[in-house]
Formats: structure tokens, sequence, C-alpha cells
């Protein structure tokens, strides 16, 4: 064979070899395995490195490296096994919303930081949702290390967009023989308070207290090896966030259908706050005490009247899709009121619906006096009620005659004896979480 033909042959079997293909896929999988060392690397605090963690970790990473086309403008779950043991119930508990999961089993804060750019901000998310720092508390981590790889983390995501929703679940409970106590589980959630109070782009949701047992440790009914939850636990994890993503517009978008009964009035037009605003604040006795971090109260200097506005003057009160939302205050608790623009004389029936975050706090005021309105179960008063439905939708009915409200959830009392004033207002108050009220409707006597 001549020179010149055997030169072409391997210039020809060079240029179309698979080699340097194969050579860009060994540097693509190479740069998703976990750094052999901490050096260069952002945040502090442990990283793992178990041979089963570094395969889970590459494997994962690889796959969901081809899914970030079709995984674009997801709502993106980051966390741990917590996170990642969904599966597919993932799916089925949003329906109608895409999601994607991006938590690795036995992850910690700074992997899920050192991750976060390729995993999470490729996808373009429509919101984030983030569950982390058990496994950094079993690695001894402290949680002011926990605390400041998370606050890195909010910083990347408010950088890749400003107005994205992030959902914060704080660190669910264990037990001090996993190397996770209450006492430290608590203090980590009160850092990430601390890091995003005052933030409204972020919404916390009370993850803790909604599993803690009375020792602040996991339940074995939802928590059978006291770090995981069951079905049970995923189930009640969903319905607490499902009214966040509801009022963030993911899901349950569709208009309320729901008809009056003859002889009632509506007080609520589910489109906008109608019928409803802010009353001035009358003079408040000087209290001595000192009042709780992020406990703030609101005075309301004029009257307002929101005809019309589908929002209060301040966000805190939202009319959408037939719900009348307070939505999560970010400072941890902000106490005000809403109240209806007319008064009611007369002797009245009241009916409603409300749906609450876990441990939330609000409030019905009838004629200015306040019944409770809350989280039952876990933010009381009345904890031992057998028809509460939790972060689920609830009816309140309160019937006043002649000065006294008899009043019931799902039909079981209340109050039966609640004195009111004779005349005033109707209001909704926010506090702490958030509560939704609909269906809300008058029939007077």
């Amino acid at each position: 064979m001549k020179k010149s033909a055997l030169f072409i042959i391997v210039f020809y079997s060079l240029l179309f070899s698979t080699a340097p293909v194969q050579s860009l896929e060994n540097q693509q999988e190479k740069s998703f395995e976990i750094p052999k060392s901490d050096e260069g690397l952002p945040g502090t605090g442990p990283i793992r490195r178990y041979g089963w963690f570094k395969k889970l970790w590459k494997n994962k990473r690889s796959a969901w490296a081809k899914e970030i086309q079709k995984d674009q403008k997801a709502l993106v779950f980051l966390g741990d096994s917590i996170t990642q043991g969904w599966g597919p119930q993932m799916g089925q508990a949003f329906k109608g919303v895409k999601v994607a999961n991006r938590g690795i089993s036995g992850d910690t804060t700074r992997g899920m930081l050192i991750r976060l750019k390729e995993d999470v901000l490729s996808l373009n998310p429509q919101g984030v949702v983030l569950l982390m720092g058990t496994n950094d508390l079993e690695e001894k981590a402290s949680p002011k290390t926990i605390a400041s790889n998370f606050k890195l983390i909010i910083k990347e995501l408010k950088r890749h967009n400003s107005k994205m929703p992030i959902i914060l679940n704080l660190v669910m409970p264990s037990s001090a023989s996993k190397k996770r106590s209450a006492d430290k589980i608590k203090e980590v959630n009160r850092l990430y308070s601390d890091v995003v109070r005052g933030d409204s782009q972020i919404t916390i949701v009370d993850t803790w207290t909604l599993f803690a047992n009375e020792q602040g440790d996991a339940r074995k009914k939802e928590f059978p090896d006291l770090l995981h939850p069951n079905r049970l636990g995923y189930s009640m994890w969903a319905k607490s966030l499902i009214p966040i993503f509801s009022t963030l517009g993911f899901m349950e978008t569709e208009a309320d259908d729901f008809k009056i009964e003859d002889g009632f009035v509506s007080l609520f037009n589910g489109k906008d706050l109608t019928g409803w605003g802010f009353r001035k604040t009358p003079p408040r006795k000087k209290r001595n005490r000192k009042r709780p971090a992020g406990l703030v109260f609101v005075e309301i200097t004029e009257d307002e009247d929101f005809k019309g506005k589908t929002k209060s003057s301040d966000g805190r009160y939202v009319a959408k899709n037939g719900k009348l939302i307070v939505t999560t205050p970010a400072e941890g608790r902000r106490i005000q009121q809403l109240w209806t623009i007319k008064e009611f004389p007369k002797d009245f029936i009241l009916k409603m619906e409300f749906r609450a975050t876990p441990n939330a706090d609000s409030g019905i005021f009838i004629r200015k006096r306040q019944l409770q309105c809350r989280d039952y179960p876990l933010a009381g008063p009345y904890k031992n009620l057998k028809n509460y439905k939790p972060q689920e939708w609830n009816e309140v009915v309160i019937k006043v005659t002649g000065g006294v409200a008899h009043c019931t959830c799902n039909g079981e009392v209340l109050e039966a004896k609640f004195k009111v004033p004779a005349t005033g207002p109707l209001g909704l108050e926010g506090d702490r979480g958030q509560m939704e009220y609909r269906r809300i409707r008058i029939k007077e006597l």
C-alpha cells in the first residue's frame, strides 16, 4: 500500500474515532464525583465520603444531568434521604405540579451547597423546597456551622432569582439515639429562622412541631426508625405543603364553585377583598414584659377599605381562587386583623371554612371578641377535637343569640356560651403560619 493511501486511512480513522467522545463523557462523569479533599470547596463542615455515598452521589447526579432540559421550570426539592424518599409519591402528592426531586440520601448542607448550581439552578426552577441539616448533626457539625452553609445556599438561590419562591421546611425531629438530639435540632431551626427572618421571598413550614412528641423527638407512628418518615409521615408532610403551593399559584388554581344556602349572604366574593378593610387600632395598654423575638404587633393608624383590591395594602391578606388567605409572616409572628366594613347588631348564624398550616395561629373576631381559630391539635386551645382534619378544610359555625355565641368546628363544640358585644364587625386575625378562609357567609335571624 502506498504511503499516501495509508495516511488517508489513518487520518479518517482518527477523525471518526469515538475516543474523544468517550473522553468527554468520562470527564463529565468525573465532574459528578465527590471531590477528594475539602480544599477550595465552598462552605464549612462535613462532606461525606463513605464508599456507598460516593457511588450514590455520582450515580444520582450523572442521571440528573441527562434530565436538565426535561426538568426546566420545575418546583425543585433539595435535600437528603427524606427528600429522596418521596419516590413516585411526589408526583402523586402534588398533582398538576411539575416537580423535580434532587434529594441524595446521606447528604449534608455542604454537599448540597457544592452541587446546588448543577443540580438545582441549572433547572431555572419556578420554586425551591428545602429540607436539610439532619445528617450534619450525625457528623457532629455544630448548629452554627449548619446554619452558615444554609445561609450560603439561600444567598445563591436569591442571586439566581430574587423573586423565586423558596419554601423552608424546618428540620424534622429524630432522636438522640440517632445522634440527632432534640436540643440540637431546635437550635438549628432557630438559627435557620434567624437567617430568613424578614425575607418575604422565603416561607417557613413548621415541620418540626408537626412531628415532634412531648420530648421533642420523632414518633414511631410516623418515623419507625426515628429518622425517616413512612407513608403516613409523607402524607402529613404533603398536606403541610399543599396550602403553601396553592397560595404561590403552583396548584389549586381553579375557582371555588360553592353555592351558598338559601337565606345566607356571602361576606367574601372569592375574587377580591370587597367588604373588608383595616380599622384604626385602638390605644393599647403599655406592657412591661419583653416581646418574644420575631413578634410584631401591627398598629393601624387609619381606616382602609379594600373594595375591589385583591390584596391588603401590606400584602398580608390575599383574595385568590375563592380563598381569603392570611399569608405566613416573614417576621415569624405578625399580629393584625382584617375587618368587615359592616357591623352586625342582629342575631346571626355565621359559617366559614378554614385550613391551617402546621401550628398556625389565627382567630375569628365576633363583634370584636376573638374566638381562637388555629391548627388546634398543635396550637390549641382545643387540642382534643376528634373531627378536626389537620391541614385540610374544616367548617366553623357560629350562632349568636342575645349576646352569646355558640361555636362549633366540624360539629364539635368549641365554646357553648361565648359572650360577645351587642354589635360590631367581624374580623380575621393573622399571627403565625398561614391560614386560609373560604365560603364565608352569614344569615341574620
